[in-house]
């Protein structure tokens, strides 16, 4: 069977205008396939934890040489046809400098088939149809839906500063400068495609710290924490989104400051937050060279603040599926996980060690109990264990 590839090397949002190229040598092999009677095959990149390795002097997780391979048969089909539709949705964009999110390339898809009845066996019951179309063709070509201007709506962390300053080119060519400390009590959001931005600091900025929840980040802010620290602090808001994840690799290397996180102990944010943050995820491989900051600390909650600073912590529930399923997770990590595995993670992984022996999870919101008439307590712990060093 011939085999049909866009190439071996990533594109990382680097060279989005290859990618009509690219596509032409796709339909042009699937052609030649069908002339010659043969069934086409399609290879994508394989985003999977079995597929996923972790270098510790790269820091994030990378792909291996797996690829799924589509073949042109009776169940299939769809699958292929709906790609190539989609995929001239795709390059429309490219070619006249449209923008879309995935929702509305959704609807656009839709108008086509609506238009065209000829492209009614290709309809989308649903956008999770759509979006698995979109993604797949992502994985075929190595690529960032953002190669395809195709933007999720989501925004960075709520970014707040008294020192750094943000330097935009606007697609028209003008140019824009956000300085943080102009914004009040605002944040700054950054776009979905931080990398398009440049930083600079008007005083040396001495850390960044990523604060979990967003409600605890400007709890911090509204008590004057970037006014009395030459920092950046961000509310990342739960589960980084790309966003929150390429912001903060965008402060990692324009800065190179001293990125923390702080957040809750348990499995969950060590694994789908924090391990997402700094290496990136096993679903977004071809994604995590610009979408993950490997050196991200863990600043807190850690095990030994609980009896350190008295922190009121909770047993995991053994009626609460999420939790009970988020320590199996803990437990497939350890076994199965690159990053968890290796040796220079150690810290991180006795953490989930911990977490599975003794079944109980902290809130960073605990530190508000250490002395309840102090408002600033928390904040002071925060700084006192980053100049001990107290993180991993």
């Amino acid at each position: 069977m011939a085999k049909s590839t866009a190439g071996s090397n990533r594109q990382g949002g680097k060279n989005q205008g290859d990618l009509p190229k690219f596509s032409r040598e796709i339909c042009e092999r699937l052609l030649v396939d069908l002339e010659k009677a043969k069934r086409p095959i399609l290879y994508a990149t394989k985003c999977s934890l079995d597929n996923s390795f972790y270098n510790h002097k790269v820091g994030y997780l990378t792909p291996g040489e797996k690829k799924v391979a589509t073949e042109l048969n009776v169940s299939s089909v769809k699958k292929m046809s709906r790609a190539i539709f989609f995929l001239e949705i795709l390059l429309r964009n490219i070619e006249t400098g449209g923008v879309n999110t995935k929702r509305e390339l959704y609807y656009i898809a839709k108008g086509e088939v609506k238009h065209n009845s000829i492209l009614k066996p290709l309809d989308f019951a649903d956008q999770d149809e759509s979006d698995s179309v979109i993604d797949f063709i992502c994985e075929l070509f190595e690529c960032y839906r953002e190669d395809f201007n195709c933007y999720a709506n989501d925004r960075g962390g709520q970014t707040y500063s008294q020192h750094l300053v943000v330097h935009e080119t606007m697609p028209d060519g003008e140019k824009a400068t956000v300085d943080l400390s102009k914004l009040g009590t605002t944040p700054f959001q950054p776009k979905n495609r931080p990398q398009n931005l440049k930083l600079s600091a008007k005083k040396k900025i001495d850390f960044a710290l990523v604060v979990e929840s967003e409600g605890t980040a400007n709890t911090l802010v509204a008590n004057g924490f970037t006014k009395r620290h030459n920092s950046i602090l961000i509310g990342a808001g739960g589960v980084p989104s790309n966003a929150v994840r390429g912001w903060c690799k965008l402060l990692q290397d324009q800065l190179r400051v001293p990125l923390y996180f702080f957040g809750d102990l348990d499995a969950y944010t060590m694994q789908n937050i924090y391990r997402t943050l700094k290496a990136g995820s096993a679903a977004s491989l071809i994604r995590n060279q610009d979408y993950s900051a490997p050196e991200v600390r863990f600043l807190g909650v850690l095990p030994e603040d609980i009896k350190k600073y008295q922190l009121p912590d909770y047993a995991v529930k053994e009626n609460d599926a999420q939790e009970v399923r988020a320590l199996k997770k803990a437990q497939d990590a350890l076994k199965n996980d690159p990053f968890f595995q290796d040796k220079k993670n150690k810290g991180v992984t006795e953490v989930l060690h911990w977490l599975l022996k003794n079944k109980r999870r902290c809130e960073q919101q605990a530190f508000f109990s250490v002395d309840p008439r102090d408002p600033l307590m928390p904040e002071k712990i925060i700084v006192e264990k980053i100049k001990r060093g107290n993180y991993i």
